[in-house]
């Protein structure tokens, strides 16, 4: 994991700085790949459902609201049970979600998300009785309902268990059925339409209006640093999807900020381009302590009248290694950092404590993210 680590460092240094291979500030991409129409959105769903035919993997009997639901759904078809006489082993309790997609009709089928909020031990098998999935407004969009896959599976005895992937989660392919749509006001109905950037920034609003104006002339303007706003010419108005689609395939090269990821989990470093850093002193050094412990058992001498005595018997080692220590000149180069960083015997947990207090000292100038 160490070696990985560190060649993952390298290799995203080695890109940005080898001559003729674009770095990450100097990609030129489509205006549709870093920005989208404003207005034009997704919404989330959600609702409460039942799974039943479970091979025994439902809900235990603790689970009240399982019970419960079980009696209400069997009251709406004229059946009365005893709550205290229902088994729960083929039901359990989920919560259902899904993405309503923006202009999607009534009659289209979209996936939906099953997951247990019991204590159920795997949904495969199951199906998801008919569930109403509503929106933030209270309004219902969806009906699901169908057979779960979960793709993952769960299996005990004898005292061992053995779970492969998440049998708790599940997806009914194609087991939403949108009922009502979400109305739209219709794209440039008042003759203009705004371009929202994924990543707001200043230089590259500039650039995303510089282009649309390059091509069709004065009518697009960067409003702020994540909203360009563009007026529909007068020959585009009766095809503006037309007119959306060849925005979207106009060239750009977007700025980004300096920025070095960190994920701490996996020890894995990223950095994107223009970091650099000043002038500084690196000196890494550790200390390791080993304790280790030895049972030791001392029995008596044959026909004796002694006892067998159990003793521990830790043996303590610690290990203080001589710090190194290198001076880093001011630069640019990325691979300067890591050559330094490797000089010092640096592993890749190492080299996220060094570029902490890099950035802390002021002598990184980059955004440091820690996932």
């Amino acid at each position: 994991m160490k070696k990985l680590g560190i060649l993952l460092f390298l290799l995203g240094l080695v890109v940005g700085t080898l001559p003729g291979i674009a770095s990450a500030d100097s990609a030129v991409t489509r205006i549709k790949d870093i920005s989208k129409v404003q207005g034009v959105r997704s919404n989330q769903l959600m609702g409460y459902g039942l799974v039943v035919g479970l091979d025994g993997t439902g809900d235990g009997s603790s689970s009240g609201e399982t019970v419960q639901s079980i009696a209400n759904m069997l009251t709406t078809y004229g059946i009365t049970v005893n709550s205290s006489s229902i088994k729960l082993k083929n039901v359990a309790a989920v919560m259902v979600t899904a993405t309503l997609p923006p202009f999607v009709r009534e009659g289209d089928s979209l996936d939906v998300t099953v997951s247990s909020i019991g204590d159920a031990k795997s949904l495969r098998g199951g199906t998801l009785l008919q569930t109403p999935l509503r929106a933030g407004n209270g309004e219902v969009y969806v009906v699901a309902q169908g057979a779960v896959s979960t793709g993952g599976f769960a299996a005990a005895g004898g005292g061992s268990s053995m779970t492969k992937a998440f049998p708790t989660v599940g997806i009914a392919v194609n087991g939403g059925i949108v009922e009502r749509t979400v109305e739209d006001d219709g794209i440039g109905a008042n003759g203009q339409l705004s371009l929202s950037l994924a990543r707001p920034d200043f230089t590259t609003a500039t650039r995303v209006a510089g282009a649309i104006n390059a091509q069709y002339g004065s009518i697009a303007q960067a409003s702020n640093p994540g909203r360009v706003d563009v007026a529909i010419p007068s020959y585009f108005r009766g095809n503006v999807v037309g007119f959306v689609a060849s925005i979207e395939e106009l060239p750009v090269r977007p700025d980004n900020m300096a920025r070095v990821i960190v994920n701490e989990r996996t020890g894995t470093i990223i950095t994107g381009g223009d970091v650099s850093v000043d002038t500084v002193a690196i000196t890494q050094g550790g200390l390791t302590i080993r304790i280790q412990g030895a049972t030791e058992v001392s029995q008596p001498g044959p026909f004796s009248y002694g006892n067998t005595v159990v003793t521990q018997d830790a043996d303590v080692e610690v290990n203080d290694m001589k710090g190194n220590t290198i001076i880093l000149p001011a630069t640019t180069n990325i691979s300067d950092i890591v050559g330094a960083l490797n000089t010092v015997g640096a592993n890749p947990r190492e080299i996220i404590s060094i570029l902490q207090a890099m950035k802390a000292a002021g002598a990184l100038h980059a955004e440091l993210d820690i996932v």
